[in-house]
């Protein structure tokens, strides 16, 4: 784990190679945040940047299949936005995937953006929910085990014990199910259970998540949700079904599955990431 000085500079740097980079006139409002198969959606990015996550120092790299490790700097419905083409998951390897999230959202916030939008692939424990829907999450519950504000707080970033109350955020929360009706997108609401990965879970532990009160289950999601919230950004996140989660449905969930269905659910996807940014210009 490196020190509360070195990561600081870390996101200076990473700031400083932004700034070269970025289009004229051009702040970010909001950092968007691409999950396995969404990729694509970033071809909706207007007079955009493209630079890649390994020409930025300390950004995270994308190394899973489905994630293609590019910022994108542009405009997305008339917004100012940075489009993160692909994540880093804590499974890559917690300690250094957990100082590079945080490295990545915290130089984009210093570069103006105060809103995290974050999509990805879920699985779901509802049967009700079925795969190639749209979740938006209400809230969510930790089981990775870790967690990104571990170790020793910098004070410049925000408090020690940052309160969880509106993780959330209810207003963004309303721009979407408003979206979502004058759009006829159907959005279900839930909780979303995030797993440090990489295995899919267990018929067990599907059980215990849904008797905790779990609407779909991930392996990303938690860790940027809590870096954003620690340096005081509004988070809203939206959640592509892509599976029923082990002993829910028939089968058993695979990557591949993951993607194919992504894709399905990316045409509503767009269209409610496009009305959620044409509100915020």
């Amino acid at each position: 784990m490196q020190s509360v000085e070195a990561i600081h500079a870390a996101v200076e740097e990473a700031v400083a190679v932004l700034e070269t980079k970025k289009p004229a006139d051009w702040t970010p409002r909001a950092v968007l945040v691409l999950g396995s198969g969404l990729s694509h959606i970033a071809s909706a990015m207007q007079n955009s940047v493209t630079v890649p996550y390994s020409d930025i120092p300390n950004f995270i790299r994308a190394n899973v299949e489905g994630h293609e490790g590019n910022l994108h700097m542009g405009w997305l419905g008339g917004a100012q936005v940075a489009c993160l083409q692909g994540r880093q998951h804590l499974y890559e390897g917690p300690a250094e995937s957990m100082e590079a999230l945080s490295i990545t959202i915290r130089a984009l916030q210093k570069l103006g953006a105060d809103i995290l939008f974050l999509t990805a692939a879920a699985g779901s424990l509802n049967r009700s929910m079925t795969p190639g829907s749209l979740m938006m999450v209400a809230d969510h519950i930790n089981l990775m085990g870790t967690n990104p504000l571990l170790g020793p707080n910098d004070d410049r970033v925000g408090p020690r014990f940052p309160n969880m109350h509106n993780a959330y955020d209810m207003d963004l929360r309303s721009w979407l199910i408003d979206i979502a009706l004058g759009d006829n997108i159907f959005l279900h609401e839930g909780i979303y259970a995030g797993v440090l990965g990489p295995n899919f879970e267990t018929p067990a532990e599907i059980r215990m998540m849904q008797t905790i009160g779990a609407d779909a289950v991930g392996m990303s999601v938690v860790p940027e949700c809590l870096i954003a919230r620690h340096c005081d950004m509004r988070v809203a996140a939206c959640a592509a079904i892509t599976n029923f989660a082990e002993g829910v449905g028939p089968g058993s969930p695979t990557h591949e599955e993951t993607l194919a269905t992504a894709d399905i659910c990316s045409e509503s996807l767009t269209r409610l990431l496009f009305g959620f940014f044409e509100t915020l210009a």
